[in-house]
C-alpha cells in the first residue's frame, strides 16, 4: 500500500512539474536570436573588411577623405553594438529559464531585471552612435537638431526607465536578500519546480509559546 502511495503522484505535483518544464520552450528563442547574434557579427566583420578596402582603394587613386571612413566605421558600431545586444538576449535568457551560467553573473546578469538594464544601457549608446553619424554628415542642420532632440527624448525615457528599475531591485533585495536564491537551486540544482512554503511563527504565537517568565515553554513530547 505504501509502495502505491509513492509512485502515485497527485495532479497538483504533476500540473505543477509540467508548467516547470514548459520553461524549455524559451530554448527556441534562444536559438534564434543567437542565430541574429551572429549573422550580425559576420555581417559587421564583412562590412569592415569592405570599408577598409574601399577606403584604401580611394587612398591608392588620389583620393583622401576620412569622412566617409569615420561614417561607415560608426554603421559598423552600431552593427556590432545590435549583435551584441542580441547576444546577451540570448544568453540572458539561456541562464535565467534553463541553466544559470557563469558568463552572464560576470556581465552582471543575475535577474530578468539586470537583463533589461544591460539591453537598455546597450541601446542608449547605439542611440549615441547613430546621432554621431548623422552629426558628422551635417547636410541638413535643422534636421539633425531635430532629430538629436528626439533621440534625446527617447534615451532620456530609457535612462529614467533603468534608474526605477534599479531602485525597485534594490528595494527587492533589501527585503528578501535570499529567496530567488534558494529558489534557483532548487530548481537547477535540485530540480525541484514546486516553491516550498515555510511555516513561520507570529508575534502572538511567539508570547503563546513563552511562558510569564519570557523562557521558551518546554515542547510536549510526541507519542510513538
Amino acid at each position: 500500500m505504501a509502495a502505491i502511495e509513492q509512485g502515485r503522484r497527485p495532479p497538483e505535483t504533476i500540473f505543477s512539474r509540467a508548467i516547470g518544464r514548459s520553461r524549455y520552450v524559451v530554448l527556441i528563442a534562444v536559438v534564434a536570436v543567437l542565430l541574429v547574434a551572429l549573422s550580425l557579427f559576420l555581417l559587421g566583420t564583412l562590412q569592415a573588411l569592405i570599408s577598409v578596402w574601399q577606403a584604401w582603394s580611394q587612398v591608392i587613386s588620389g583620393e583622401f577623405s576620412t569622412t566617409d571612413l569615420t561614417v561607415q566605421s560608426l554603421e559598423l558600431v552600431s552593427t556590432m553594438l545590435k549583435a551584441v545586444v542580441f547576444y546577451i538576449i540570448g544568453v540572458g535568457l539561456y541562464s535565467l529559464f534553463i541553466a544559470p551560467l557563469n558568463l552572464t553573473v560576470s556581465l552582471g546578469v543575475e535577474t530578468l531585471s539586470d537583463l533589461e538594464s544591460k539591453v537598455v544601457s546597450v541601446v542608449v549608446v547605439i542611440l549615441g552612435v547613430t546621432f554621431l553619424e548623422h552629426f558628422i554628415l551635417w547636410e541638413d542642420p535643422l534636421a539633425t537638431l531635430q532629430f538629436g532632440a528626439a533621440l534625446g527624448l527617447v534615451a532620456g525615457a530609457l535612462v529614467l526607465f533603468q534608474l526605477y528599475n534599479h531602485r525597485v531591485k534594490e528595494d527587492q533585495k533589501s527585503h528578501t536578500p535570499e529567496i530567488q536564491t534558494q529558489a534557483q537551486r532548487r530548481l537547477f540544482v535540485e530540480d525541484k519546480e514546486t516553491q516550498t512554503i515555510e511555516e513561520t511563527t507570529t508575534p502572538e504565537e511567539a508570547d503563546q509559546d513563552e511562558d510569564e517568565h519570557g523562557e521558551p515553554k518546554p515542547s510536549r513530547p510526541q507519542r510513538t
